[in-house]
């Protein structure tokens, strides 16, 4: 069964529905370790004090926030624990808005909510509210000694919470959105509508994958056979001289070439075999 990563309440008005998180995504990666170039040990990344000089233990630290340099403002758990605010067991609906309005730049992680038995019934009130109304719900959220702007929408006959970055966190750069001159022709724009049109398709994520992930495991695989994996070939771009000419090749290219299948997911790599010592593993390639 999932961990649930938050708990408490959410409320709107005299409504309290008592409520849990889970998170609803994570970064799929293949980590791999930092080794000893000599003799392919792992390198141990330890807490070490460089004024004690020695190794210290998890209970040996405190947090603090350094306001020059080498000094630092000090700071227990339970003084912590005392600056939790009341979004740390309640959230508080404070306001709805039309869920197109909240722009997506903003959105951090993703969660599920999912209610406790004792608030089902209005916990559904409010999922069904929402999506007649086409609103969504704004709150604040502290977890992980951080309170959040969050977002609540209704989703697959569930509410999914998304963490917000807040507007000051926001970058600008100056470049972006700038025309600087470069305005195109209305044959240009009618061409790249064209194109546009040619390779329009229903969104289905299930279609895409991580192509580094999965050579990175073919790369894996082949490498415990004792084989070498060739490189994948990337196109050779250049820049754009003739605009009209690059539309047209375009349109000319997309007509041509009959409509691919979306490749199936590769079934997940077989588990690695036992590991054995680092220095006869390194033999063995060797000789090899």
């Amino acid at each position: 069964m999932a961990t649930s990563v938050w708990k408490g309440h959410l409320t709107f008005g005299l409504v309290s529905i008592p409520i849990r998180l889970f998170a609803a995504a994570r970064t799929e990666r293949i980590s791999l370790n930092q080794l000893h170039k000599v003799c392919h040990s792992r390198i141990r990344q330890p807490q070490f004090c460089p004024t004690c000089n020695r190794q210290i233990e998890r209970n040996e630290i405190i947090k603090g926030f350094e306001y020059e340099k080498d000094q630092y403002v000090l700071f227990t758990e339970e003084e912590l624990d005392k600056l939790d605010p009341p979004s740390a067991r309640t959230m508080e609906i404070l306001q709805f808005v039309k869920t197109d309005e909240v722009d997506p730049l903003y959105f951090d992680a993703s969660y599920y909510t999912t209610p406790e038995d004792a608030g089902k019934k209005a916990y559904q009130l409010l999922l069904e509210a929402m999506e007649e109304s086409g609103h969504a719900a704004i709150a604040k959220l502290y977890m992980h000694q951080r309170e959040y702007i969050v977002v609540i929408r209704p989703r697959a006959h569930g509410l999914t919470l998304h963490t917000m970055f807040y507007a000051d966190e926001i970058r600008s750069v100056s470049e972006y959105g700038q025309k600087d001159g470069a305005e195109p022709k209305e044959q240009e724009k009618k061409l790249a509508l064209q194109l546009i049109e040619s390779l329009s398709a229903p969104f289905d994520p299930r279609q895409f994958r991580d192509e580094y992930r999965t050579s990175l495991r073919a790369m894996i695989e082949a490498k415990l056979k004792g084989q070498e994996v060739a490189a994948a070939p990337h196109p050779q771009l250049a820049p754009v001289v003739d605009l009209m000419e690059a539309l047209k090749k375009s349109l000319a290219g997309k007509q041509a070439a009959p409509r691919q299948v979306p490749v199936e997911m590769k079934a997940p790599m077989k588990a690695m075999p036992e590991a054995v010592p680092a220095r006869k593993r390194a033999g063995k390639r060797s000789a090899g």
